[in-house]
């Protein structure tokens, strides 16, 4: 069995939907870029992509957030076919540092505002969580829209002159208001990019439509007992079974002006290369973080994307086309997500539709 899962590093490797249950509502521009009806918010407002990692959360089923993919034989975990060669799934160098792909990519889309969290960085994953990765994070908006009069926004990092001291007064207190008016509050738009490292403090408004780019982990450190919409969050999807104490380690107390945090997180996609049938820019890149990269391609023509030694995920925000792989010919659209092995050493994609194409890469 093993051998015959190994014939698929060969061929791009499509996911099915997988959508997975969150603690907070939305989702329907997650069916609106996947061109599904009816377009609802409910509470599956993530679609996990190529992912081998479990989401946590209390009576769900335990293979939540496990992707599957088509495949000539049927529909197949991707962890079973990676789990088979891991060295031509993922690569050499990949395969004996991690054995995982290392990443973990989600389109997100929220309703309501997010609860405020923080992730773990690598030392305290290390050694509090006894993990080898933490959950620093990337955000890149892809669209956004107004819920109740009200703009998209994002919060993230303590407001100069936050302390240790007062944050952790509005924790036991719970007082919201007090939490939020502690960081910076940016307007968001299409386009904007912005990383999110272990131990900084932040929460993704109402009406955001993004791809989140990040480690390959579910820990999350939440200090909102209630959500916006009032669901009580259990204790462990609070502190993640480390206690209240423990979690608020988590958070770095580093507090800067609206400038500096700017200057420190937000990032301006770069050009890589164009020509009169595409434009591929970088966006998160080693400049940024070895924890994973995102580049956008721009594609009104044909494209060659060549092998670097490790798989990639392309994710199709819009647009139609063909791929051509080891001598077959494929078709993209809209709404698809594509797993490409190590093995393959390269692609060509020739759009039939503009398209906006989105490559997802592992560390560095």
């Amino acid at each position: 069995m093993k051998k015959d899962l190994q014939q698929y590093a060969h061929i791009p490797l499509k996911q099915v939907t997988n959508r997975v249950w969150r603690t907070y509502s939305g989702g329907a521009l997650i069916d609106h870029w996947k061109k599904d009806s009816p377009e609802v918010d409910n509470s599956f407002p993530e679609e996990w992509i190529m992912s081998t990692v479990t989401a946590r959360g209390k009576n769900r089923p335990v293979d939540e957030g496990l992707t599957k993919v088509e495949t000539p034989s049927g529909l197949l975990p991707l962890k079973d076919l990676i789990d088979s060669d891991k060295q031509l799934y993922l690569g050499e160098k990949l395969a004996e540092k991690f054995g995982t792909t290392g990443v973990l990519i989600k389109m997100l889309d929220s309703q309501e505002r997010l609860t405020i969290q923080v992730h773990p960085d690598k030392r305290y994953a290390k050694e509090i969580l006894n993990s080898s990765f933490g959950k620093t994070e990337s955000w890149y908006v892809l669209n956004t829209r107004e819920i109740d009069g009200e703009k998209s926004v994002i919060y993230m990092g303590f407001k100069k002159g936050v302390t240790r001291e007062q944050w952790e007064g509005y924790f036991y207190d719970q007082d919201i208001e007090g939490m939020l008016n502690s960081l910076h509050k940016i307007e968001v738009k299409p386009g904007d990019a912005f990383m999110i490292y272990g131990g900084v403090p932040h929460a993704i408004g109402s009406g955001c439509f993004l791809m989140e780019v990040q480690e390959p982990t579910d820990y999350t450190m939440r200090v909102e007992k209630t959500t916006p919409a009032g669901l009580q969050i259990t204790d462990e999807l609070i502190h993640q079974g480390v206690g209240e104490k423990t979690m608020l380690d988590c958070f770095h107390y580093d507090h800067y002006t609206l400038e500096e945090a700017m200057d420190k997180w937000k990032v301006k996609p770069e050009l890589v290369e164009a020509s009169e049938g595409f434009t591929f820019n970088t966006i998160f890149n080693k400049t940024h973080t070895d924890c994973f990269g995102l580049s956008e391609l721009d594609l009104d023509g044909e494209y060659t994307v060549k092998a670097n030694g490790s798989f990639y995920v392309i994710v199709v925000y819009q647009g139609e086309g063909t791929l051509l792989c080891n001598g077959k010919e494929y078709s993209y659209a809209q709404g698809d997500e594509i797993f490409i092995s190590a093995a393959i050493e390269n692609i060509t994609l020739k759009s039939d539709i503009n398209s906006k194409l989105l490559l997802c890469y592992p560390p560095s």
